[in-house]
């Protein structure tokens, strides 16, 4: 092994160089995904889009605010009751909260999901991009020309 001078904000470090006599890079392992951590994500991430507090979803869940903040965290293991209840707070059905954690442990995986959801229940339920799209510009304008 040989080592080379490598400066990382002004800070020199040394860096290990391998020679070419030596064995083929091992593929790096997949980072471990914890299913808590992404239903706790999806939750957080709904909650925020509505620009509701964690005191506001946990009184109407009924479950206590430390509660809620860990499992928005990925703290807790939430129970299917639980999670029915904090999704009732927010107004999302729980199958919409579950698909959007499926497909973020897909892409986690690496794994190319095809979209299943009919038409019927995705236009009800859905997002359309460029609805949200054109209505957030439409905001924006508004807003700026104050």
């Amino acid at each position: 092994m040989v080592k080379q001078p490598v400066s990382v904000n002004g800070v020199v470090r040394w860096r290990d160089v391998g020679l070419a006599d030596e064995k083929p890079h091992q593929p790096k392992e997949r980072k471990m995904v914890v299913l808590r951590h992404e239903i706790g994500d999806v939750l957080r991430d709904v909650r925020q889009r509505q620009g509701r507090t964690l005191r506001e979803v946990s009184h109407n869940a009924r479950v206590s605010l430390g509660y809620l903040s860990e499992v928005e965290r990925g703290q807790k293991e939430a129970s299917s009751e639980l999670l029915s209840s904090i999704c009732s707070a927010l107004e999302v059905p729980l199958s919409i909260m579950l698909r959007e954690v499926s497909d973020r442990l897909a892409i986690a995986e690496g794994v190319a999901v095809p979209d299943t959801v009919p038409q019927e229940f995705s236009a009800r339920y859905g997002r359309d991009l460029n609805q949200e799209l054109s209505e957030e510009l439409s905001k924006g304008l508004v807003s700026n020309s104050y």
